[in-house]
C-alpha cells in the first residue's frame, strides 16, 4: 500500500518554531482544571438528555468562545438537534412465554423499546444463527446482546434482521436489569419506518425458559409509548484554514462528552463521573483547538472540533452530525475522535507515553500519527486484541458509515472503572495525556496541512463498506 503523503514528509521533517510553541501550550495543568469540573460530582454523570449535560456543552462552547473559534450556527456554537424522549407505558404489560404446556411470564429486569402499542398472541419464536431468513413477518426472533470483539458483526445480524421485517425482536442481555419504565431517544427529523419492537430481558429465569431447545410461542401485549420533546446539542468550533482553496475542506477532531449519569439510590458512591469515558476526550478536543488557535498562521484546511452528545446512548450526537454535517461530507477529509486518552492503567498493562488507533489498517491515516509520535515521544502502535474489535464501539462508526476516514484514538481500551462511580479526575495520568495530546495536535498539523487526504485501505476487506460508501 502506498503510504499517505504526510507520513513521508513528517519522517523528514523537524518541528517549526510556531509548531513547537503549539504544542508547549497544551498543558496538563489546564486540563486538570477543566476536567475537574466536567467530571464532578455535580456534573452528576452527564446522561443524555439532562440539565448537567446541558452545563457541560454551556462550559464546552465558553471554551471555544476564548480560544477564538468561530461558532458553527450563526453566533452559536450549539448544533441544536430536536429528539423525542419516548419512556414505555407498562400499564396493562403483558409478556408471556409458552413452552409446550409450560408458561412463564416476564414480570422483570427487561426493557421494551417501541413507540406503537403492541398486541401479539402466540407468535413463534425462531432463533437467527449464520444466515438471515428473507422473511421473518409474523415472527419473534430471538438473539443474544454480543461481546465486544463480536460487536460489529451484531450490529450486521441486527440489521439484516430489521430487514426481513419480524413482528418482534427478543434481546437476550448481559448484565443486572430491573423492572421499569424504559427510554430512549428518537431524532424528530428521523423520516423512516420504526424499526421492529425489540424487549430485551435480563431475567435468567427467563433465559433458561427460552434457550431450553423446545419451541417457544411470544404473547405480548402493550401500551403505545409516551413521548416528550427534548433539544439536544453537539458543541462545535470552527478554525478556519489559511489556504484559499484548501479552507473549504474540513478535518474533523471530536470526542463524546455525555456519560452514563447516576445509578439508583443505594448506599456509596452513586455517580458514574465519567472523567476517562469520555472527559478526557473532551478536554483534549479543547485544549488542542485553544493551541492551534492560537498559531500565528492557521493550517491550510478548516478544523472542526466538536463534542458530541449521546453517545452512551448509540452514537446519537455523531449520527446526528453525520445526517446534518455542517460541512459536506465529501469535503471532510478525516475524523480523529478522542476516547480514553487520560487512564494509563489499562488492564493488560500500563499504557504510559502509548497511543493507538481502533481500525488501525483501515486507512493510511494512522501512520501520520505513527510519525507525528516520533517526533514527540509517544509510541502508536497497533493493538493487536482490540483495534478492530472496538472500531464500531465509538463515535468514529457514524462518520466511517457515510465514508469519511475515520478512527477513534485512545490511551486504555480497558481500564479499572469503566462505566463506573470510581472514574474520577483524580486518577488521570494528566502528564501522560498533555504528551499524548501534543503528538495528536501535531498530526492533526500534518493532516490539515497536506494537499493529499487520507483514504481507506482497499486491501483490508474489512472496509469495503466504508469504501461504497466514500464513493457515493
Amino acid at each position: 500500500m502506498l503510504l499517505y503523503l504526510p507520513y513521508l514528509l513528517l519522517l523528514a521533517a523537524a518541528l517549526d518554531p510556531a509548531e513547537q510553541a503549539a504544542l508547549d501550550r497544551i498543558s496538563a495543568l489546564n486540563m486538570k482544571a477543566n476536567l475537574s469540573f466536567l467530571a464532578s460530582d455535580a456534573m452528576e454523570g452527564r446522561d443524555t438528555p439532562s440539565k448537567s449535560l446541558d452545563l457541560a456543552a454551556e462550559f464546552i462552547a465558553s471554551r471555544f468562545r476564548g480560544a477564538g473559534l468561530e461558532p458553527v450556527a450563526g453566533d452559536s456554537y450549539f448544533q441544536k438537534a430536536a429528539y423525542s424522549l419516548v419512556s414505555s407505558d407498562l400499564t396493562d404489560f403483558n409478556l408471556t412465554l409458552t413452552n409446550g404446556t409450560d408458561t412463564f411470564h416476564v414480570t422483570k429486569d427487561f426493557d421494551l423499546q417501541s413507540l406503537s402499542a403492541i398486541d401479539l398472541k402466540s407468535i413463534p419464536l425462531v432463533r437467527v444463527e449464520n444466515e438471515t431468513p428473507v422473511d421473518l413477518s409474523g415472527k419473534a426472533v430471538l438473539l443474544e446482546s454480543p461481546s465486544r470483539d463480536k460487536f460489529a458483526k451484531f450490529q450486521k445480524t441486527l440489521q439484516a434482521v430489521q430487514a426481513a421485517h419480524p413482528a418482534l425482536i427478543v434481546m437476550l442481555s448481559r448484565g443486572n436489569g430491573r423492572r421499569a419504565l424504559s427510554t430512549r431517544l428518537v431524532p424528530v427529523s428521523l423520516n423512516k419506518p420504526e424499526a421492529a419492537p425489540t424487549i430485551s430481558i435480563r431475567d435468567s429465569a427467563a433465559e433458561k425458559f427460552l434457550t431450553a431447545g423446545a419451541s417457544v410461542s411470544v404473547s405480548l401485549h402493550a401500551q403505545a409509548a409516551v413521548q416528550r420533546p427534548v433539544e439536544l446539542h453537539n458543541v462545535g468550533g470552527i478554525l478556519r484554514g489559511s489556504d484559499p482553496v484548501l479552507r473549504d475542506t474540513v478535518v474533523l477532531v471530536t470526542a463524546h462528552y455525555d456519560h452514563i449519569g447516576t445509578l439508583p439510590p443505594g448506599e456509596g458512591d452513586r455517580i458514574n463521573n465519567g472523567a476517562n469515558d469520555d472527559g478526557s476526550g473532551t478536554v483534549s478536543v479543547v485544549e488542542i483547538a485553544d493551541a492551534l488557535a492560537r498559531m500565528p498562521q492557521h493550517p491550510k484546511r478548516s478544523i472542526l472540533f466538536m463534542a458530541f452528545f449521546g453517545e452512551e446512548k448509540g452514537l446519537y450526537g455523531s449520527r446526528y452530525y453525520a445526517a446534518h454535517p455542517l460541512f459536506p461530507l465529501k469535503q471532510t477529509v478525516a475524523q480523529i475522535n478522542l476516547e480514553q486518552l487520560g487512564r494509563t492503567d489499562d488492564e493488560a498493562g500500563p499504557q504510559v507515553g502509548s497511543a493507538t488507533f481502533t481500525g488501525f489498517d483501515f486507512s493510511d491515516l494512522p501512520a501520520t500519527f505513527e510519525a507525528a509520535g516520533k517526533l514527540t515521544g509517544v509510541r502508536v502502535y497497533k493493538n493487536e486484541k482490540s483495534s478492530d474489535a472496538f472500531f464500531a464501539r465509538s463515535d468514529n462508526q457514524s462518520l466511517a458509515d457515510a465514508g469519511v476516514p475515520a478512527h477513534t484514538l485512545a490511551v486504555a481500551f480497558e481500564f479499572p472503572d469503566y462505566h463506573r462511580p470510581g472514574d474520577e479526575w483524580q486518577k488521570i495520568d494528566y502528564d501522560n495525556m498533555a504528551k499524548v495530546d501534543r503528538m495528536i495536535a501535531l498530526g492533526l498539523l500534518s493532516v490539515a496541512n497536506s494537499v493529499t487526504v487520507p483514504h481507506w485501505n482497499a486491501e483490508n476487506p474489512k472496509t469495503e463498506a466504508y469504501r461504497k460508501a466514500a464513493a457515493k
